[in-house]
Order: structure tokens, then C-alpha cells, then sequence
């Protein structure tokens, strides 16, 4: 709450000195992230701190993948759901290429990735803190308590899904930007829900799109005699 709060007085005074709501937004975004970047720094001075948050890979290939996973929801929506008339241009990438970026450097380039790669946190613990703050951060979207568990829950374990990703494409921090913004972007594109929650045939192209991910991510590491870098293990605890 308090973070929020800080937030929107920044926010609030960017959107007037620059007369211009996204360009607040993403300054304001950098500004919040200056904690992270010296953090990142130095936690390992000796790595680029690019590659050390996981963006220094080419982002074609994870680009091409996050696509081919988010067909089903986009296919989905074409299909099963109209075109959202309300959404805007600036709301449609704030809500989507901003957010999917700076959720996923945060959440899992600096929170869930400096815990796994340099302490001896397993996968579990190592996500639970980010998971968490993640998840409580979309709980704005509604008052029900039962909606909120189920926000909490979904957002939760897309954040389990992203992290997971992003280890087993060899800390490809672009990987889960892309599929989340491309998720988010299917999610404001068509007339699905309002919230993170959604509705039974919403959800079901979610899934859809989950497992492929997951799927092809095994089937592509087992082809090519290469094994999944998250184990038994290392799911508590894990050297260092």
C-alpha cells in the first residue's frame, strides 16, 4: 500500500509536467526501479547488470515462442469474443508491453532471480516472496472475497509459470515479457473480463496457452538431450 501511494504522487506529478498519462506512467516506472538497477549492480559487479537481470539475450527467438504459445487465446478470442471497443491506445500499452516488462524485471529478474541464482533457496522458497507481491498487487480488481482468492490464485501461479520459464530458457528474462504482455494484450483486446480472474471459457484458453508453454518447453529440452534445469533437486534448497 504504501509503495502504491508513492507510486500515484509520482505518477500524479510526472502526468502534469509531462501533459501526457503513459509517458508519467513509464518515467515513473523507471524512477520506482532505481532500488532494483543498484541492487542488480551490486549484488554482482562483476556481471553486466543486463545480463544479470536476464535482457541481454536476443529477443527474436523468445519473441517467436511467446507468440506461438499465446495463440490459443488470441484464436480463442477471435472466435468466442468481440472486440473490446472501450480499450485505448495508451491504456492498451501501458497494459500491456509497460506492464509485461516491468512486472517480469521486477518479479522475476531481480526478486526471484538474484534469490535462485545466488543463495542456496530452491525454486519454491526463492519464488514465494515475488509470487506473492505479485499476486497481491492485482487484488485492486475486485471486493469479493472470493473473486480475490481466485485473482490471488491465478495471478499467483502465473507467476510460478514466468519464473519456471524463465529458468528453463537459461535466464531468458524476454520469454516471459513477451508471453505476459502478449497475455495481457489478448486479455484487453477482446471483451473477456474485467479482472485477472475471468470467466470459465476465458480461463480455458488461459490453460491452453499454460501448457503449451509447458509442454513445448519439455518436449524441446528433452529432443535435444537437454534436462529441466528446475529438479527435485533444487525445489527447497540447492547449492550455491
Amino acid at each position: 500500500m504504501v509503495l502504491k501511494e508513492y507510486f500515484s504522487q509520482i505518477k500524479e506529478y510526472l502526468d502534469g509536467l509531462t501533459r501526457n498519462g503513459l509517458s508519467g506512467y513509464i518515467i515513473t516506472y523507471l524512477i520506482i526501479g532505481i532500488p532494483l538497477y543498484i541492487g542488480a549492480y551490486s549484488i554482482n559487479p562483476k556481471i553486466n547488470i543486463l545480463r544479470n537481470l536476464g535482457v541481454s539475450h536476443n529477443p527474436t527467438k523468445p519473441f517467436m515462442l511467446a507468440l506461438l504459445f499465446a495463440l490459443p487465446m488470441f484464436l480463442g478470442g477471435l472466435v468466442f469474443f468481440g472486440f473490446n471497443r472501450e480499450v485505448s491506445i495508451p491504456g492498451l500499452i501501458a497494459g500491456t508491453i509497460v506492464i509485461g516488462f516491468v512486472e517480469e524485471l521486477f518479479f522475476r529478474g531481480f526478486l526471484f532471480g538474484q534469490l535462485f541464482k545466488y543463495t542456496r533457496l530452491g525454486f519454491i522458497p526463492s519464488i514465494i516472496i515475488g509470487a506473492v507481491i505479485f499476486a497481491m498487487g492485482h487484488l485492486y480488481q475486485s471486493q469479493d472475497v472470493l473473486e480475490l482468492i481466485g485473482i490471488f490464485s491465478i495471478t499467483f501461479m502465473g507467476a510460478i509459470l514466468f519464473a519456471w520459464l524463465y529458468v528453463e530458457w537459461n535466464y531468458n528474462l524476454w520469454l516471459p515479457i513477451f508471453l505476459h504482455s502478449l497475455m495481457n494484450l489478448a486479455w484487453h483486446l477482446f471483451e473477456m473480463d474485467e479482472t485477472a480472474l475471468g470467466g470459465m471459457l476465458p480461463n480455458v484458453f488461459r490453460g491452453l496457452t499454460i501448457a503449451l508453454a509447458i509442454v513445448f518447453t519439455i518436449v524441446y529440452k528433452k529432443r535435444r538431450n537437454k534436462g529441466l534445469m528446475i529438479t527435485k533437486g533444487n525445489l527447497m534448497t540447492k547449492a550455491v
